[in-house]
């Protein structure tokens, strides 16, 4: 058994995929397995999956299901199921993790804990020039400080790194703590987690079949309910989201999340297991 589980959801981004493969052969920590969700079932995906597990050293689980819509949360549902660590990190299929990401999250890991991480958004140019040279010579991650204060200054400009101080790694927690707002919120593509507390809570509700709300807010909503703790990783798990088009959140998960909150239900009701 592997002390970490890393769940993976993609969907129909082999490019990005293989990019995530490379980053993770040069991790400092080594003893994970990777778990590929994918919301679809698509033919090439998966002979390129398995050219991916004949080339690297890591065990790789794919997991698929039919293409019908929008179906995150009932993939990442059964990614849990499958897993055999006892502790999980989640990200998204077009996130590059730092070399330093999963040892990041494993050593600062607590019992009843979530740990939230927040991640640097590439511009579609810097995007479009990642090979795999740059993630294992880890040009990617060389950030400088005269980069995020330009970014800083220039959030409303669309020709550089938005928000690329997030990728400037602070070990020492106390400089940490000093220098950067501790974000105490699941990003769905940045956060780990004790499996123990997701199985309390029944997992993901698949009841959420649309972008947004239901693998990060929902799940913390319902996280909270039963006193979970949760720690910020800001600046230090880090991570590189690759450019595209902005999701645009299903208006009917909103509904559904403004009902959930309203019920005040940890536990729901189409999650891990079905409940009448």
């Amino acid at each position: 058994m592997r002390k970490v589980s890393i769940i993976i959801s993609v969907y129909n981004k082999t490019r990005e995929l293989e990019l995530i493969f490379y980053a993770l052969s040069i991790q400092s920590f080594k003893d994970f397995e990777v778990i590929i969700a994918e919301d679809g079932r698509d033919a090439g995906m998966e002979k390129f999956i398995e050219n991916l597990k004949r080339e690297f050293n890591f065990p790789v689980i794919h997991l698929t299901q039919d293409d019908i819509g929008f179906r995150k949360n009932k993939i990442l549902n059964d990614a849990i199921r499958k897993s055999s660590s006892e502790y999980l990190i989640f990200f998204d299929g077009d996130c590059i993790p730092h070399s330093d990401f999963i040892k990041s999250h494993f050593e600062n890991k607590v019992e009843n804990t979530v740990l939230c991480g927040r991640r640097v958004n590439l511009t579609k140019k810097i995007s479009e020039s990642l090979t795999k040279e740059s993630i294992l010579n880890r040009d990617y991650e060389k950030i400088r400080i005269a980069d995020a204060i330009f970014s800083t200054l220039n959030r409303d400009k669309r020709d550089f790194n938005f928000n690329i101080e997030e990728g400037i790694m602070i070990k020492n927690p106390s400089l940490r703590k000093v220098l950067t707002n501790e974000d105490e919120h699941i990003l769905g593509c940045n956060f780990s987690i004790p499996k123990n507390l997701l199985l309390r809570i029944n997992g993901f509700d698949e009841n959420y079949e649309g972008p947004g709300l239901g693998e990060d807010s929902d799940i913390e909503f319902r996280l909270r309910l039963i006193n979970a703790k949760f720690k910020s990783v800001r600046n230090l798990a880090v991570q590189y989201h690759m450019y595209h088009p902005k999701t645009i959140e299903n208006e009917m998960n909103m509904k559904y999340f403004n009902q959930v909150k309203e019920r005040k239900e940890f536990y729901c009701r189409n999650g891990l297991e079905k409940v009448n």
